[in-house]
Formats: structure tokens, C-alpha cells, sequence
């Protein structure tokens, strides 16, 4: 089984009492540490050390439970051209985010953010967002490229502020507001694959989809994940009639929006549940 690049170094994991939330730098590392053992090593022996026996799954293709989770390393294991890029990851407190790059899911890279939730030392439950890989947007940028280091971190609520204030006045509420107290009018590296960088890039987009009868609405925003100047948001939403999962991760500077990715993926149909979890 091969990985193609690991940014984030495997630390040492604290003991937790029970009960205690873990914090960032812990919950980190325990989600890395599972990932790099079982995942990656394909190694569904692991399991048991890492993930809760309640563990709660919000993929629908998959089942609640340890057993489910073993279940799926160990059909990775199986699968020689599994590998995962792990491109950026952020932990706010018992919760990480991992954008991520996968071979092996089918004939197509998948892109995808993985969010995991850390208790008592052990992952308790998923949720994620999945698209097949896409060509490279109007600027030449792809889904995962950009910028990855982490900064900022006394900045980490003020921007997980900015930008949920950004998707509800603007998405939900369809409020008017002055775009650049958002979004930088310098500086705005779109990683989407239909839209193209800066506000004219990003008005284009929002004019085309309004122009064939497919707006974009956000209905709720569900988490926002962030640390430092990196900021996920999980929303849910629609594109025309089409029910939505918005997954949008966010780098800020000096309070605004410089950088975007998102993954956009169909809401999972009723029948399509293997668990009552839910999407979000």
C-alpha cells in the first residue's frame, strides 16, 4: 500500500482521562496516527486501538460501529492501488478536518474532506464529503493545490466568525453586503473547478449559474471548523432543485478571504441509508 505524501508528522499521543475532550494538537495526532496505521498500512487489526466500538458513521454507504470501520481497511488492504495524500489538516479542538486526495476509489482520483470527532482518545465519529478528481480550473488550479501552512492561530475564532457571517448573509439570508469586507479584492486563489480566481472570477460563476435557472443556496451551516487562518464550513444546501452537501475550506488573511476550496456533492438519497446518522 502506498502513500504518496504525509504532511503532518505523527506525534507522540497524551493519554486522555476519561471524559476529557481532547484538544487540538492530541485530537491531531490521534486521527494521523489512525489514518497512517490503518488506512494507509491497510492494517485492520488497529481498529480496536483507535476507534470507539460506538462509533458513529455519516457516510451512508457504510454502517455504524467498529466492525464497519474493520470491515473497509480491510478491503483497502486488498486493494494494491489505494493511496492517500493528506494535503491539509486542522483541529479544532476534538475535531479534525482532513482534505485529502485518494487513488483506488474507482478509475479517478477522489477528492475529499474528511472530519473526524476525538473522545477519550479514540474517534467516535466521520463525516465526509467525496467528488471525483476534476481537470484543472479556468486559473490553472487544481482541487487540492495551494498554500497548506497553518498560521494565525490566536486569529482562529475571529476568522471562523468572518466566515460564518460571510455564508449566512450572503447565502443564506441573500443579504446585501460589501463583498470586499469577506472577500479580498487582491488577492482571491480559487481552487473550485468551474471558477476562475478573483471577484470577477467569482461574480462570473454566480452570474452563469443564475443565468441558467440554477442558483446556489445554502440553507444551513452546520459546523465551521477552524485553526488559525484556515476555516472549514459544512452546509448543506442546492444547486437549481438539486439538495447539496457545500463543504468549503477557507484561508484568511488580516480578517479577509484569500483562498478557496470546496468540494460540492449530492445530498444521499433516503433509500441510499445503510445508517439513521444522517449526512451531518
Amino acid at each position: 500500500m502506498k502513500l504518496i505524501r504525509t504532511l503532518v508528522a505523527i506525534a507522540a499521543i497524551a493519554i486522555l482521562p476519561m471524559g476529557a475532550m481532547a484538544d487540538s494538537a492530541t485530537s491531531k495526532a490521534i486521527v494521523m496516527e489512525a489514518l497512517n496505521e490503518a488506512l494507509v498500512k491497510g492494517n485492520p487489526d488497529v481498529v480496536p486501538k483507535y476507534w470507539s466500538p460506538d462509533y458513529i458513521q455519516h457516510n451512508p454507504d457504510f454502517a455504524n460501529g467498529m466492525e464497519a470501520q474493520k470491515g473497509l481497511i480491510q478491503y483497502l488492504s486488498g486493494n494494491e492501488s489505494f493511496a492517500a495524500d493528506y494535503v491539509r489538516v486542522i483541529a479544532d479542538d476534538d475535531i479534525v478536518a482532513v482534505h485529502a486526495r485518494y487513488l483506488g476509489f474507482g478509475p479517478k482520483a477522489t477528492i475529499g474532506f474528511d472530519v473526524f470527532r476525538v473522545k477519550d482518545g479514540l474517534i467516535t465519529e466521520h463525516w465526509d464529503n467525496l467528488i471525483q478528481e476534476q481537470p484543472l480550473n479556468p486559473s490553472g488550479r487544481s482541487q487540492t493545490d495551494g498554500a497548506t501552512e497553518i498560521s494565525d492561530l490566536n486569529k482562529t475564532q475571529d476568522n471562523k466568525a468572518k466566515v460564518e457571517e460571510f455564508l449566512t448573509k450572503s447565502l443564506i439570508e441573500h443579504a446585501e453586503i460589501n463583498i470586499t469586507d469577506y472577500i479580498s479584492p487582491v488577492t482571491y486563489l480559487q481552487h473550485n473547478p468551474a471558477v476562475a480566481d478573483g471577484l470577477d472570477g467569482f461574480g462570473a460563476a454566480m452570474a452563469e449559474m443564475a443565468k441558467s435557472g440554477k442558483s446556489m443556496t445554502y440553507s444551513k451551516v452546520h459546523k465551521v471548523i477552524g485553526e488559525g487562518n484556515f476555516v472549514l464550513s459544512m452546509s448543506e444546501g442546492a444547486i437549481g432543485t438539486d439538495a447539496m452537501a457545500f463543504y468549503d475550506l477557507f484561508r484568511l488573511e488580516d480578517g479577509l478571504i484569500v483562498e478557496h476550496w470546496d468540494v460540492i456533492a449530492p445530498m444521499p438519497s433516503a433509500d441510499a441509508k445503510h445508517n439513521e446518522a444522517g449526512k451531518f
